[in-house]
């Protein structure tokens, strides 16, 4: 999992900017916070609605009953929201890789994690409740050597966390028919759930902000330095 090698390591040397990736980082997670709040207000419809007499729509043995117009509506929502994170995830890992380079060419450290764990810490059961959180406090010690870990990392990761447990995070989310059946049943930890989305959403957008900030205070020390040299 960790890189381990003997040889003498040698950072890149080029810092990229990152800047423009941290505003569209920023602005997906905003969208993605809008989203998952669109979706606990339809949820909050259907739990007032309540359930049809015919059940839920997953009828169980691979039977579907016919959706409401409010459930379709939902499903409608849910995609569109699905879009939104998905959108969120490539533009945020699209900053991380950014920042992770300059970590590097800031610190001349090799980083502890190798590139695949960009991409594998997310998605792999167990690794995915510590990697990613590994990987962004890394890069903020490598990018502010000396400097307090940020609050809202340890805020984004413990909502995210939350929001994953509850089935609405996004990965291993439950399918739409189910988020349904849970309005009508259990709307109260479903809410709390997406709520802890929101949250880590926000929160998020400190941790960008806050290391974005930390990179460029440092690449603009080290301009100044090469115009003294």
């Amino acid at each position: 999992m960790n890189d381990q090698n003997a040889q003498p390591y040698s950072a890149p040397s080029a810092l990229r900017p990152v800047l423009w990736t941290a505003r569209c980082a920023v602005a997906a997670l905003a969208l993605t916070g809008v989203a998952w709040l669109a979706r606990a207000g339809w949820e909050t419809r259907l739990a007032v609605a309540g359930q049809p007499a015919s059940g839920p729509p997953d009828q169980g043995g691979g039977r579907h009953r016919k959706l409401t117009s409010l459930e379709d509506a939902y499903h409608i929502v849910n995609t569109l929201g699905s879009a939104a994170a998905v959108l969120c995830a490539l533009l945020f890992l699209s900053w991380l890789w950014r920042v992770r380079d300059n970590a590097r060419a800031l610190s001349g450290e090799r980083p502890r994690y190798s590139g695949i764990w960009m991409y594998l810490g997310w998605i792999l059961p167990l690794a995915n409740l510590w990697i990613p959180r590994g990987l962004v406090v890394d890069i903020h010690r490598a990018s502010a050597p000396g400097r307090r870990l940020p609050s809202s990392v340890n805020w984004w990761w413990g909502l995210w966390l939350i929001g994953l447990a509850g089935g609405v995070g996004l990965i291993y989310a439950d399918d739409t028919d189910e988020l349904i059946a849970r309005a009508y049943t259990d709307v109260g930890m479903l809410l709390a759930a997406d709520a802890a989305i929101v949250g880590a959403a926000v929160a998020a957008v400190f941790v960008v902000r806050a290391i974005t900030a930390a990179q460029l205070e440092r690449m603009t020390g080290a301009g100044a330095a090469e115009a003294r040299d």
